[in-house]
């Protein structure tokens, strides 16, 4: 696994690739110990490109070659995290019910936490049924910045 790290708006992110895919994001304060070195690879390089895009409001969907380790019922968590419109939020329970396990809102709940690719599958655009924000890996202040991002002007 390959991983860099650059500053971002929203801190230090290491993004990694593997066989010519990406398959995490990294928040400042997950990066491995030490702190990997490495060059940048043209993919990488292309992810933190579209990442600062959509950081900025000029990018809705990214469009590089990603490939998240999964257990099948997070791969389906994940398609279904892809399908939720930029600048939206639907709760957990409708995820469930849109992958056909209706009951399995904390089973999606505990996907999305574990989604290694968080921002490029939008797990921050899920939220609780009461209307809250719910958790997010990169912390509350981020997915709220997210969602308000996201939200139409």
């Amino acid at each position: 696994m390959h991983i860099t790290v650059q500053v971002t708006r929203i801190g230090r992110v290491g993004i990694a690739e593997e066989n010519g895919l990406i398959t995490n994001l990294f928040f400042e304060g997950e990066l491995p110990v030490p702190e990997p070195r490495s060059e940048a690879s043209p993919l990488t390089n292309e992810a933190f490109r579209q990442l600062a895009a959509y950081l900025r409001g000029e990018l809705k969907t990214f469009s590089f070659p990603m490939a998240p380790s999964s257990t099948p019922f997070s791969t389906q968590v994940r398609k279904a995290l892809l399908r939720v419109p930029y600048g939206t939020t639907v709760t957990y329970a409708a995820i469930a019910d849109s992958i056909g396990s209706p009951s399995a809102s904390r089973a999606v709940g505990r996907a999305c936490s574990r989604n290694p690719l968080p921002i490029f599958i939008p797990c921050h655009r899920v939220v609780p049924s009461s209307g809250r924000l719910g958790g997010y890996r990169g912390g509350m202040e981020l997915k709220a910045a997210l969602i308000y991002l996201e939200k139409p002007q």
